[in-house]
């Protein structure tokens, strides 16, 4: 993935979102040929001339100053995490970077996982691989791997995305799985932008676009998001229904990696399938 080509293809999917109206113009003249802002017209928004524009859509500029990268994002309406995107891609990549070293979870990470008891906890590196679990989160997410997959070579983990669009298991776990899938994406791409020299991230993203049709649909509309805190719903086909506060914390220490952790309300009946849940794999 050239961070170049990518560029021009997250701007002219930022472009074809807005309709001028939407921003305040109101165009004249002939019919319009292509959906969304032409390129003279963000170039007008964001206060630059149309020829700097096309440079840099294309590729061809590879200094753009912060300050007209944040008026592109003004003009485009772009969130925080769309305009940190754009920051990263319109970067000139090093010439000569190694690529990043192989993840692996550190020994101390793997004890706090299982002091978690019976409170479903995992830890997902960049590349959405499964670097380690206790046992309720295994229960919960995947019961029917190996619960030791984690901790093996790094080709035999559980990856989540890929789980995700190619485990069907993974469509009945998710109830609300379009908007699983969509925020899984999104954070994939907002990912590779990061790294864009991860051969193995290239591989899963070349690997899902040829396998999943779902998910290169949602590939190609550049979305872009982060892991976030959040509550999802599961039906599990052991406990039935269940809803689970979502907690994602970065961990500064090992670069990409997160930490998952999985609780329900006091007293609710998603606590209770959960102990049901943890008492099944004591």
């Amino acid at each position: 993935m050239q961070r170049t080509s990518e560029l021009g293809a997250f701007l002219r999917s930022r472009r074809g979102r807005l309709q001028p109206r939407d921003v305040g113009l109101n165009p004249v003249g002939a019919r319009r040929q292509v959906p969304g802002l032409r390129r003279e017209e963000l170039a007008q928004l964001a206060g630059v001339s149309v020829a700097y524009y096309v440079r840099l859509e294309q590729g061809q500029s590879h200094h753009a100053s912060d300050g007209v990268l944040d008026a592109l994002a003004r003009a485009l309406r772009l969130d925080d995490v769309e305009t940190a995107h754009l920051h990263t891609l319109a970067r000139p990549a090093p010439a000569h970077r190694p690529g990043p070293r192989p993840e692996r979870l550190r020994p101390r990470l793997r004890a706090m996982l299982d002091s978690f008891g019976t409170v479903p906890a995992y830890v997902v590196g960049r590349r959405t691989d499964v670097l380690g679990w206790n046992r309720t989160a295994h229960a919960l997410l995947a019961a029917h791997l190996d619960h030791d997959a984690p901790y093996g070579p790094a080709g035999s983990r559980p990856n989540l995305t890929r789980m995700l669009f190619l485990d069907p298991r993974q469509r009945e776990l998710y109830p609300d799985f379009d908007r699983r899938a969509g925020e899984a994406v999104a954070a994939l791409r907002r990912t590779a932008g990061q790294f864009p020299d991860d051969q193995d991230l290239l591989g899963l993203i070349g690997e899902l676009i040829v396998l999943s049709e779902e998910f290169a649909g949602l590939w190609a509309a550049h979305p872009v998001g982060e892991c976030g805190s959040t509550a999802e719903r599961y039906h599990h086909p052991l406990v039935g229904p269940l809803t689970l506060g979502e907690e994602v914390m970065h961990l500064a220490a090992d670069a990409g990696q997160r930490l998952v952790v999985l609780h329900a309300e006091p007293d609710s009946a998603s606590a209770a399938a959960l102990r049901l849940l943890a008492a099944s794999v004591r």
